[in-house]
């Protein structure tokens, strides 16, 4: 426990200017406050460095360009591998595993090792790793790395430990799974072909052995050779030239036909009994012409052949459509029997697997379904019906359905609201799917016992967003808006921009608010509109309002500071209502003479609305002037006090939702009006402006941050552009309301900059330097140029956005005795400004009387652009935002229970004595983290967060039943600090930011957790929270699970003695060290894998793993052999006492008679 004291009194600076407002930053001393000073602040920190520690705990969504599959037909366990190395296991929902090859390597091939729970992996880099899956984190017990060749296709026989690997050179070697070990047995390609082959046969690309003899290897080349090799004689059998490139082979369970897929589209059956040529050869998809011939098809890049007990047998391959038509989508053809489906997929095949119900090759295969891997979905198909449905995706693996453009994250949400938002998208659900069970189900898991509602929301490119469950660990989707039903779509005849505007995805998704406890959801879209939503349980017929506003500055003009005093722009209800539709933006009109009108069109009729979310309120920003309006970087909603506000980089804008009016519309200098500490004076931006490549441009090329890490990507002073993730190019001056004077109209849009970019997606952002025709130095030193709160560092700019804002019961002015409702603005250039209101409290009165906002100057100042906003008590506890009870506007009346709002947290300034202690305000910017003293505005603790980098994402979260401030910086490193003290917990350089994609995504939540997209189709949950951390294992689901292996069956001694029966061979009598000798040590190199012991300690310790069950035996045997000594040492004494005894007895016996006794 450590205790922080502080007197308040004397430190308060007042500002000679405004008796309300300082420009001081209030670190420094000055004259005192006229406000009461509170007694003497205590406050108890129970946060420690210890209670905190960085860990990935689980991702979610589908691989990032996955390369390879593989399953475990008896653990039923599946596995993925990608590019960039990674390895996901899935089992059951709740059963997902990701692993990590830390060369980063492509993976190339999986294998199980069936029932034993284990996996073997193929990387690009030359590499085998054997991961051991009986833990919950997988981790590497070996590698072997090849030096001289380069691994191509491997295969490892069911329930053999010798794998069998082919390489690029042709020949094929086999490795001890045991020990890692090379055999010194090689199957040389010169000795696989026929010595008068002049050619060579390229590389291994099919191994596998004989189901009828195992003895009996079939090896296939690329080039169309085939080969069966007898390992016992050590020569091949038979070999096979064919005129086409083989990419795969195929084995009939009985082990005397196989077939093959070619290059040319077509499909070889050939029989063991005569090798000369194949017997049967199909053109699945290739029609016959005019002059006789095939026409030519694609490759059928693979083949699986599988009998069926009760059917006839299936066929199944990718590939093998003809050239003729283009644009074909990738198929999967399925034959069974004379019938021929072909399955089209929306992506490229990365591969498939037939799951069948037998490991056992020589048996009758059952196949019951088809695993399809794609580029960008994961597909099971059913095989049991004949029209093939497929099995409902029981993992979410479409987050990246559309792009995913911004991520919320929500922890500790109220325990209902789960269950009614899955209710409402459960109607949605598509149908047709198979009636049968998820197959892949293999591993163990169940919910922990520390488990609390989790809701994750991800905004898309086109404009939906998606509610998903995350609770304990797993994700499953809740619901899904689609927030582009609420404009009209562009007409066909439209021409110009409409087609334009369809094309560069104009209902992006920016940011997300959502109050969970009103359920008011809030969006922000690319096209400078805000969407406001409400949660009914009933369909309604409803129209939506349409807010317009002219937030865009004058081009001219030169504002005297006096000129910028200004009030709020204040209207009556009737003069702020509904305003009448404009002309449609999607009209073949020139840049030049837009003006006033939106980007997007809003329907203005009736629309029915089903259950779930319901627009109600349309915000959208206006062309001015033939500019397009700038995106919005901010926004904040108040369910109690019934606000919406926004801002950008040319002003703030406060709406009434609840009267459907505009109560303020004012650019960011106007609400300093003479408290500006930098006395600046508007002026029109540049004439040459330049349009930037920011976070609405979309790239596939990712850009290293590592020069740029140490700047502040906010603002760049030098050439007025603005390169924020939260800012884009803009105009200064005066800003106007709707119904404004409008100053001249000019054509001020450069040719670089359209009215609209790219929907960027959060997959592929990133920082750009701004286009101007400066030399390579200058560019670098204008965007190197970090903020300060200096006149000179500014340049004097006039041009300031605002970066965040928050309602809260607050202190306006120093003066201040009592709270009332604020909104805090943080502005691009450190500033902060609070703007008291005055809100009605009655509710009939709330819905007719206009409610006041009236900035006072009030200014704080930090360096760095202002991320983040949060208020504590005197006693050091989070103080939460006033909301509103959630209430069903549409549900049927009861005169018994009339709906009437409850608000919580919200009581008027007369019924506030209580409050009147005063609280601390935690302002967080990209450089600094300041805690101030309300009302007195003394700022009691100051922490510098970093000096080389910037923050790019601050929040103030609950730990451990306290609170602290969480930061992600650009550089990589996560930290936390004490609140209110500010003391630094934990910093730790966790990744390294490649691209915008993490800064955009990265948020943090309450319990130590957060989350960020990893990669353009997942998203990576990490803890912060040493808690979490050690009860992670138990959370995790277990991937193996003891399950005997399947008896084979019994083949009957006719069908063995005429069918030839399996043959088995013992392969340690022809592989081992004793009869193959050792392998050449510069041909592999045998690494040691760093979760040796970890994996054997974790197996110990797990609760289902054979480890831990021959440990508690041999415990049990030991306790038993202790006991069986003690006993043998009993009988030892014994039996020496009686061989004492007889000897004695012996003696004194011994000269006596018989007639003696």
């Amino acid at each position: 426990m450590k205790k922080f004291r502080k007197v308040l009194d004397g430190l308060t600076t007042s500002s000679p200017v405004n008796p309300c407002g300082s420009p001081a930053c209030g670190s420094a001393a000055g004259t005192p406050s006229t406000a009461p000073t509170p007694r003497e602040l205590e406050i108890q920190e129970t946060l420690m460095s210890e209670h905190f520690q960085i860990c990935k705990t689980v991702r979610h969504g589908f691989p990032y360009q996955p390369t390879a599959l593989a399953f475990d037909p008896v653990q039923k366990i599946l596995a993925i591998g990608t590019r960039s190395g990674g390895v996901r296991l899935l089992g059951r929902p709740g059963v997902d595993c990701h692993c990590q090859h830390e060369s980063g390597a492509a993976v190339l091939q999986l294998q199980f090792l069936i029932n034993e729970g284990a996996l073997v992996t193929a990387c690009a880099d030359d590499t085998l790793h054997l991961w051991n899956l009986r833990q919950r984190r997988p981790a590497i017990l070996h590698s072997l790395k090849f030096n001289r060749e380069r691994i191509t296709f491997c295969h490892l026989p069911f329930q053999s430990k010798w794998l069998y690997v082919g390489t690029e050179r042709g020949n094929t070697h086999i490795v001890n799974i045991e020990s890692f070990i090379l055999s010194g047995y090689v199957i040389m390609w010169n000795k696989a072909i026929e010595l008068s082959t002049k050619t060579h046969p390229g590389p291994v690309v099919h191994l596998s052995d004989s189901p009828k003899d195992e003895g009996k290897l079939l090896i296939g080349f690329e080039s169309g050779t085939i080969v069966m090799w007898d390992l016992r004689a050590k020569r091949s059998d038979f070999r096979i030239y064919y005129d086409e490139a083989i990419h795969s082979v195929s084995w009939h369970h009985e082990g005397r036909q196989f077939m093959c897929s070619h290059s040319d589209g077509s499909l070889s059956m050939w029989n063991l009994r005569n090798t000369a040529k194949p017997f049967q050869v199909t053109f699945p998809h290739g029609k016959t012409q005019r002059d006789g011939r095939k026409e030519s098809c694609k490759p059928i890049l693979k083949v699986e052949y599988k009998t069926s007990r009760n059917s006839e047998a299936f066929v199944v391959f990718s590939g093998g459509l003809s050239y003729d038509k283009a644009g074909r989508r990738p198929t999967l053809t399925i034959m069974h029997g004379k019938a021929i489906t072909v399955l089209e997929m929306d992506y490229p095949i990365v591969d498939f697997l037939v799951l069948c119900e037998t490991p056992y090759l020589n048996e009758v295969q059952e196949p019951y379904a088809v695993v399809v891997l794609l580029e960008k979905d994961f597909v099971v198909v059913d095989l049991t019906q004949s029209n093939f449905p497929i099995f409902e995706n029981a993992y979410p693996m479409d987050i990246h359905e559309s792009p995913v453009t911004c991520t919320a994250y929500f922890a500790d949400c109220p325990p209902d609201i789960i269950p009614v938002v899955y209710s409402i998208g459960a109607k949605h659900k598509k149908t047709g799917y198979s009636h049968k069970e998820w197959p892949v189900s293999g591993g163990t898991w169940t919910v922990g016992s520390q488990t609390y509602p989790e809701i994750i929301i991800t905004g898309h490119a086109d404009g939906s967003i998606k509610f998903w469950d995350a609770t304990a660990i797993t994700l499953q989707m809740l619901y899904k808006l689609k927030t582009s039903k609420v404009f009209e779509k562009p007409k066909s005849g439209d021409m110009g921009r409409s087609a334009e505007l369809v094309e560069e995805d104009p209902y992006a998704i920016q940011m997300i608010s959502w109050c969970p406890q009103s359920r008011i959801f809030c969006v922000v879209g690319i096209s400078a509109h805000v969407i406001m939503y409400r949660f009914s349980k009933h369909d309604a017929n409803t129209s939506i309002t349409s807010l317009e506003v002219r937030l865009q500055c004058e081009m001219e003009d030169v504002i005297s500071p006096s000129d910028t005093e200004n009030t709020p722009c204040f209207s009556d209800p009737s003069g702020l209502s509904p305003q009448p539709q404009p002309p449609s933006p999607r009209s073949n009109m020139p840049d030049s003479v837009r003006d006033s009108i939106p980007c997007l069109k809003v329907k203005d009729r009736m629309i029915r609305m089903p259950p779930g979310y319901q627009a109600e309120l349309v915000v959208q920003l206006l062309w001015v002037d033939g500019e397009p309006p700038q995106q919005i970087t901010s926004l904040d909603l108040n369910s109690a006090y019934g606000l919406l506000a926004l801002g950008n980089c040319n002003g703030l804008v406060v709406v009434d939702y609840l009267q459907k009016t505009i109560l303020l519309c004012m650019s960011t200098l106007e609400l300093y009006g003479s408290a500006d500490p930098f006395q600046r004076l508007t002026r029109s931006p540049r004439k040459n402006r330049q349009s930037t490549s920011g976070l609405t441009e979309l790239s596939d090329n990712q850009v290293s941050l590592d020069l740029e890490r140490s700047k502040s990507p906010t603002s760049d002073h030098v050439n007025g552009h603005c390169t924020s993730p939260t800012s884009q190019p803009c105009p200064t001056g005066r800003a106007r309301v709707p119904g404004g004077p409008e100053g001249p109209r000019l054509a001020r849009r450069g040719p670089g900059r359209p009215p609209f970019r790219k929907a960027q997606s959060a997959a592929c952002m990133e920082v750009s330097l701004p286009v101007s025709s400066l030399t390579e130095e200058s560019r670098e030193n204008s965007f190197s140029r970090s903020r300060s709160s200096s006149v000179s560092s500014i340049d004097r700019e006039t041009k300031e956005a605002v970066t965040t804002l928050q309602f809260v019961e607050s202190y306006g002015c120093k003066s201040d005795t009592l709270p009332t409702p604020c909104l805090w603005v943080g502005t691009s250039l450190g500033l902060v400004l609070i703007i008291p209101m005055s809100i009605p409290t009655d509710e009939q009165e709330r819905q007719e009387d206009p409610v006041t906002v009236a900035p006072t100057g009030t200014v704080l100042m930090l360096k760095g652009s202002v991320l983040r906003f949060a208020f504590l008590d005197c006693g050091g506890a989070l103080i939460n935002s006033p909301y509103e009870v959630w209430r069903d506007q549409h549900a049927p009346d009861d005169p018994d229970r009339p709906r009437k709002r409850k608000l919580v947290n919200f009581s008027s300034s007369s019924s506030q004595e209580a409050s009147g202690d005063g609280h601390l305000a935690v302002v967080c910017s990209e450089r600094q983290a300041k805690v101030f003293f309300m009302p007195s505005q003394a700022c009691l603790y100051v922490h510098n967060i970093t000096e080389s980098s910037f923050v790019l994402r601050a929040d103030v979260v609950s730990v451990c039943n306290s609170v602290c401030l969480a930061c992600f910086c650009a550089n990589g490193h996560i930290m936390t600090l004490s609140l209110p003290s500010l003391r630094p917990l934990l910093d730790v350089s966790y990744l390294p930011l490649t691209d915008m994609r993490i800064a955009r995504t990265f948020c943090f939540t309450n319990g130590g957790q957060a989350l960020y997209l990893c990669s353009p189709t997942e998203i990576q949950r990490i803890t912060y929270s040493q808690e979490i951390c050690d009860n992670l294992q138990e959370m995790l689901g277990e991937l193996f699970t003891p399950i005997e292996t399947p008896e084979a069956q019994n083949r009957g001694f006719l069908k063995g003695f005429f069918g030839g029966n399996a043959q088995t061979f013992d392969r340690e009598e022809l592989f081992g060290e004793a009869a193959a000798g050792k392998a050449s040590r510069s041909l592999a190199q045998h690494i040691p894998g760093q979760g040796r012991m970890e994996g054997m300690k974790a197996a110990a310790g797990g609760v289902v793993g054979e480890l831990a069950r021959a440990r508690i035996a041999l415990d049990e045997r030991g306790q038993r052999l202790g006991e069986l000594e003690e006993r043998t040492a009993l009988m030892m004494t014994s039996a020496e006492s009686f061989s004492k005894h007889a000897h004695e007895l012996m003696l004194k016996c011994k000269d006596k008679k018989w007639y003696q006794f």
